[in-house]
């Protein structure tokens, strides 16, 4: 079944842009998770819309890949198509309007920005994840988000339709949008920036820079701020008074620089690991605070079949 899938979608797209069983750890930023049945990589809008039409008509599900900078993906991999938009990264600057495709990295998007002397993404600076994955989630860092800057957004619906929907029809909220809650898929989005001063906006980025490097462990792989912040409280904060840093599972560990991030420590930690270890976090702060942390991180695919002992 997947190599008829394969070779029909290899009429779609470039034949080399499609994998049979493609291993998802070289995908994702905790360098974590088990093989796509299918692993796609349109090169344009149209192979996308194309591609979603196709697993809709075989019935096939299907599952977006961003830069995997915000995912979790099990060890047993994900069954169906497994959608990359790394290929969709066109960027373009026309006056203070910015366009970008969903597969462009953010923080890239931010330096072209701030490049053409435009202000507004700062924030994004160090945000690690896909424009695609950031309109999803409204992305937000140091007291700027995706709301903030958004004019429009292209996407397609799980039909495979491509609609434009303006910033209030996305519906953007705390980490959430009406692309996430729909299931759409983000294609591009255009960004209203202001013309700024370039000493002030290149301050800004060297700041916000340094705080993250000096904050956050990046020199570990990890999905990044794991849980979202709990009203009136913060995740990382909660998380360190419960004494959980330098704790884990397996090679997974909460981070001793950054409460809020779970870290792969020896690099070869098991998904598994690295779910146990976010289970344990909510347990123990719940018991402690009585507080249920709600991850941000989206967790898929399926668990490894049990071996018989």
């Amino acid at each position: 079944m997947k190599t008829q899938w394969a070779k029909d979608l290899a009429k779609i797209v470039d034949p080399a842009n499609v994998k049979i069983d493609e291993p998802l750890n070289k995908y994702t930023m905790t360098k974590l998770g088990g093989p796509a049945d299918i692993f796609v990589m349109p090169e344009t809008e149209e192979q996308a819309s194309a591609v979603v039409k196709y697993a809709r008509a075989h019935n096939i599900p299907i599952l977006l890949l961003g830069n995997g900078s915000n995912m979790v993906v099990r060890d047993g991999g994900v069954r169906g198509i497994v959608l990359n938009f790394a290929k969709l990264d066109k960027v373009e600057v026309n006056g203070t309007e910015v366009y970008a495709q969903s597969g462009a990295l953010i923080k890239e998007v931010s330096k072209i920005a701030a490049a053409h002397t435009l202000s507004g993404l700062e924030f994004s600076c160090g945000i690690p994840g896909s424009i695609g994955g950031a309109m999803a989630m409204n992305a937000g860092a140091y007291d700027g988000e995706i709301n903030d800057v958004i004019k429009s957004c292209k996407v397609l619906t799980k039909e495979g339709d491509i609609l434009e929907l303006s910033k209030e029809e996305l519906k953007l909220g705390y980490r959430k949008s009406i692309i996430a809650d729909e299931g759409y898929y983000a294609l591009s989005s255009l960004f209203t920036l202001v013309k700024g001063a370039q000493t002030a906006i290149d301050e800004k980025i060297a700041d916000l820079t340094f705080k993250r490097e000096s904050r956050q462990p990046l020199e570990y792989p990890s999905a990044g701020s794991v849980f979202k912040r709990p009203p009136g409280h913060f995740a990382g904060k909660l998380i360190q008074d419960s004494g959980l840093q330098g704790r884990g599972v397996g090679g997974a560990e909460v981070s001793t620089k950054h409460a809020g991030f779970i870290i792969n420590k020896t690099g070869t930690a098991t998904a598994t690991d690295y779910i146990e270890t976010i289970h344990m976090v909510q347990r123990v702060v719940k018991e402690k605070f009585d507080i249920a942390l709600e991850t941000e991180v989206k967790i898929v695919g399926d668990d490894l079949p049990a071996t018989v002992k």
